[in-house]
């Protein structure tokens, strides 16, 4: 519990955008950034091209709720919410209030829904919010820089809240998470993204459709 704890301390009709005018979402990226480096990880959201690639085997009209761990200031949101069906969700999950508060105001499309709780309990957020499963799982979070115990129990959690034949999709700086996902993916499909500031590891981890 103690580690769960230090992960969630960080403080501090359907319409994809508000029309309520936010602080720039750079600048709350940069500032977020500089106070908390080891639960960003990355200086500047992802590429064009990394969201492409994490997202092109996602069966759309098959998806009902798709989870994102971390969605800083909505750098996969637009995508996805362009994508989604109209009587799908999408459910973000951040521990940190400035990008939770950041996305409310930004979104006000009927399927968005920004959670402040932590990727640890994704399995009581999504059942509180009147789902038994998940589709898809998407997530940014640096798994090697979490506190002790953390990231292993996004991975299990994680595989417990994916339907059968959902998919974990993950990208990273390091491949640590690997070894995090082993005991409970037998199926990881790897790719590298060069044009990404920094370059990234692309993981799509399955879980078996009969699971």
């Amino acid at each position: 519990m103690g580690d769960l704890m230090a992960e969630r301390s960080l403080d501090g009709g359907v319409t994809s955008r508000s029309a309520r005018k936010t602080a720039s979402p750079m600048a709350l990226f940069f500032r977020e950034f500089l106070r908390h480096p080891a639960m960003i990880g990355s200086i500047i959201p992802s590429s064009r091209r990394t969201i492409e690639a994490m997202l092109s085997e996602v069966r759309w009209e098959e998806t009902r709720l798709f989870v994102e761990y971390g969605p800083g200031v909505g750098t996969f949101c637009d995508t996805i919410l362009e994508r989604l069906s109209p009587d799908a969700t999408l459910l973000v999950i951040d521990t940190n209030p400035a990008f939770i508060d950041f996305l409310r105001r930004r979104y006000t499309d009927s399927r968005f829904v920004a959670v402040h709780g932590s990727a640890a309990d994704v399995t009581e957020i999504i059942a509180a919010h009147g789902f038994d499963s998940a589709d898809y799982v998407l997530s940014g979070l640096p798994f090697s820089t979490l506190p002790a115990g953390v990231g292993a129990r996004i991975a299990e959690q994680t595989f417990e809240a994916l339907g059968p034949g959902g998919s974990f999709l993950i990208y990273q700086y390091s491949p640590y998470v690997l070894r995090l996902l082993a005991p409970h993916f037998s199926r990881v499909d790897r790719a590298f993204e060069w044009l990404n500031i920094p370059p990234c590891h692309l993981l799509k981890a399955h879980k078996p459709s009969d699971a």
